[in-house]
């Protein structure tokens, strides 16, 4: 699982909040976290091998769209391996997940354990939160696509934005929680919140932003998509359905695996704010608290293969290991392009006409690469825009 109070799980001085979850079941939940990260990463690596019997995927041209998604799942995979290492870790050094907090005179019996418990709780951060800006970058690029205001060149901005926004929170906000040294973790609010802001700061980002990009998507995708012919099908209606349950689907998986953590962050505050959180009338959010503990547990490292899922569908257990070299569409196409117009054309006094027509079919072409790159994985989708598009029917 990811959350902030992990790295705060030997400070010398922890709230009683964070001591609440910590001691709670400590083996039987690092078991079930080492379950749920074993099981994600399986499906998530079987999901992206090449299967037999699949063809390539028909896009026109290389994505940055396509790259994203595939950064986002190397994203969860290191993630979740983070998960599973932390908690292996957990288990056979402490036995308690350091339920018995250790004192400040005692430090040198338990730095090693520490650094690299901490380290663990660093990556699994830092891998989160770039998949988390990779996610926000993703509804950028579809819109920029659409609008035709985007191509491969700009993953580069894409890395530089990701990795540096995801290195310099992860490092300012460890910073500010072990300033100015370690006894003085978790001593106070200055210390703790903008470690939780640099922390979430990105997921809330997605929950917001996000849809509101989707939605611009879907808006732009309908309008291409009636420009295209001048007129709005039921084949353009239902590829503008299937992107648009795509982007729903990306939302859906992000809002189940996160939500928990949200909750139960909202509600170990609010038992910080009170003097004794053992109270009778506190016992009903003790125990929300405590179940959202184990939902992100089990919640937070499947993201990797429900994104999967939510990308591509099920690819299917067929796995095809054997590498085989596959001919590129569009390579085929202009080389048999290039046979057929070997001996020159005769010249045709309906000049205007035909550029008139190349400059449709290039806008044509280009609306039908801008729907590929967000329909790719979808099979019907990319059948029917074979199907219908210029390009492929050798105009």
């Amino acid at each position: 699982m990811a959350s902030p109070r992990l790295e705060t799980y030997c400070c010398p001085n922890r709230d009683a909040a964070t001591q609440l979850v910590m001691d709670f079941q400590p083996q039987v939940f690092c078991g079930v976290c080492i379950g749920s990260a074993s099981v994600s990463l399986i499906l998530t690596i079987l999901q992206l091998l090449p299967k037999k019997g699949q063809s390539p995927r028909k896009m026109p041209k290389a994505s940055s769209s396509s790259t994203i998604l595939l950064l986002i799942s190397i994203c969860d995979i290191l993630g979740g391996l983070g998960e599973y290492q932390l908690d292996v870790l957990a288990i056979a050094i402490t036995d308690s997940f350091c339920s018995e907090v250790p004192q400040i005179n005692e430090a040198d019996e338990w730095t090693a354990e520490l650094s690299e418990g901490s380290m663990l709780f660093m990556w699994i951060q830092l891998l989160y939160s770039a998949g988390f800006w990779w996610l926000f970058c993703y509804a950028v690029d579809s819109y920029l696509v659409v609008r035709r205001s985007a191509g491969l060149s700009t993953i580069v901005l894409y890395h530089m934005m990701t990795w540096g926004l995801a290195v310099m929170l992860c490092v300012e906000g460890i910073a500010l929680l072990y300033y100015p040294s370690l006894s003085s973790c978790e001593n106070g609010l200055e210390h703790a919140i903008p470690h939780y802001i640099t922390t979430y700061a990105p997921l809330l980002l997605v929950l917001v932003a996000n849809p509101i990009l989707f939605r611009r998507t879907v808006s732009a995708v309908a309008s291409l998509l009636k420009g295209r012919q001048g007129i709005y099908t039921e084949n353009e209606r239902r590829l503008g359905t299937e992107i648009q349950m795509r982007f729903f689907k990306i939302m859906l998986v992000f809002v189940i695996c996160w939500s928990s953590n949200i909750i139960n962050e909202t509600l170990l505050f609010y038992l910080e704010m009170q003097p004794d959180i053992n109270e009778m009338p506190l016992k009903n959010i003790r125990t929300a608290a405590l179940i959202t503990w184990i939902i992100m547990g089990v919640l937070n490292p499947m993201q990797g293969f429900l994104f999967t899922l939510a990308f591509y569908g099920w690819t299917g257990w067929r796995v095809d290991l054997k590498w085989r070299k596959r001919e590129i569409p569009w390579e085929s196409l202009s080389s048999s392009t290039a046979g057929e117009n070997a001996y020159p054309a005769p010249v045709n006094y309906q000049s205007n006409i035909h550029d008139s027509k190349k400059i449709s079919t290039t806008d044509s072409q280009q609306t039908d690469e801008a729907i590929s790159m967000l329909s790719e994985g979808n099979t019907s989708s990319d059948e029917r825009l074979t199907r219908n598009s210029p390009i492929y029917q050798g105009w």
